[in-house]
């Protein structure tokens, strides 16, 4: 795969969580990290995602928003 985005992180996926139309994907990427995703569940049938599986996480940077009081 070769792809724009520079953030790419690859871990093990630890379970993933599905809704009425979106599933929540949790990522371990190491050091007791662990990044979800919200993506939709029929990207999640056609990429095969399930609990065990290694997956890729990329982060574009201008789609990534925190805040604090």
């Amino acid at each position: 795969m070769r792809i724009s985005a520079r953030n790419q992180i690859v871990g093990t996926i630890v379970d993933v969580t599905k809704g009425a139309t979106t599933s929540h994907v949790r990522v371990d990427i190491g050091g007791g990290k662990i990044i979800t995703s919200s993506i939709t569940n029929a990207a999640v049938d056609e990429l095969g995602l399930k609990a065990g599986g290694k997956a890729t996480v990329v982060i574009k940077a201008s789609d990534v928003m925190i805040a604090v009081d």
